[in-house]
């Protein structure tokens, strides 16, 4: 005999992707374990290699994933952006000039340390090794409390640590006398997978704000292409902060996620034609 009540089916919680602009905290960075649970309230899985941080490059360089883990500070919700380091020094694609990097984290291009500019010289600096722009663009915002005028200021984590994977410099900072609330992008990403198109929560992790910049966004519709244009035709030294976001996320090598330069909403695949199953008309307005 078999008899007896079905079992009720408990359905895997799916967090509803957000796209847009929000002002975040930092909370976590490359938490391990046992931080999942505490900060984030995530139980890994036994097998989970969310915290295995380091590895090695297609070029068997080590390589230091770093997580940041940020929370919204409206709604509570947390989302993730990364950054790749790479122990390997950065170039041009045909090898003609380095990256530079100073000791407050300002980056310069040039095809001979002789040729790098006054300002940038001024201060301690060395080659930039792969992904220490993109790290630290986000920590002169992150710590914004730091006077970046004083030749006394310093932000450059030790390189040989984080190879190995300490981050204890930057994890410190989490809540500490520097840190301030910044402005992000929330992205949705689109990965070919299995044969099929699958999309990601993302967060755009090649530019971001100072918190109180995300109220120009209220006041000016900057994913319009015309406000964009007339940016690109103002002197880089008459553009506002956030300006210069807008161009950095809109440019050629800006974001290539879908994204909306608006308040965080929930994301809607409809608005995203890339992902929208809606046949496009050559004789419309959406063509």
């Amino acid at each position: 005999m078999i008899q007896g009540d079905q079992r009720e089916q408990k359905q895997v919680q799916e967090f509803a992707k957000k796209v847009g602009l929000f002002e975040a905290e930092v909370i976590a960075i490359n938490p391990t374990a046992e931080e999942y649970k505490e900060i984030l309230d995530i139980e890994l899985p036994a097998d989970s290699k969310a915290t295995e941080y380091l590895g090695l490059s297609r070029d068997k360089n080590t390589y230091l994933r770093i997580d940041v883990w940020l929370k919204d500070v409206k709604t509570g919700d947390k989302l993730k952006t990364t950054f790749f380091l790479e122990d390997k020094e950065r170039e041009n694609k045909d090898g003609s000039k380095n990256q530079y990097i100073n000791n407050i984290g300002k980056c310069a291009w040039a095809n001979d340390a002789n040729n790098l500019a006054s300002w940038f010289t001024k201060r301690d600096y060395r080659v930039a090794y792969v992904g220490e722009e993109e790290l630290y663009e986000f920590l002169r915002t992150w710590l914004g409390k730091l006077d970046y005028m004083k030749d006394t200021t310093v932000v450059q984590a030790d390189w040989k640590k984080l190879m190995k994977g300490n981050l204890t410099e930057l994890k410190s900072q989490v809540d500490g006398a520097y840190c301030t609330n910044i402005g992000a992008l929330a992205t949705v990403v689109m990965k070919e997978k299995d044969g099929e198109t699958k999309e990601y929560q993302g967060v755009y992790n090649k530019a971001f704000l100072p918190a109180y910049a995300l109220k120009n966004f209220r006041l000016v519709n900057y994913n319009d292409v015309t406000v964009q244009n007339a940016l690109r035709n103002k002197q880089l030294k008459e553009l506002k902060p956030h300006e210069r976001f807008v161009l950095n996320v809109t440019g050629e090598y800006g974001c290539r996620d879908f994204y909306i330069l608006r308040d965080l909403k929930e994301y809607n695949a409809d608005d995203n034609l890339v992902a929208s199953d809606a046949v496009l008309s050559d004789d419309g307005s959406d063509f």
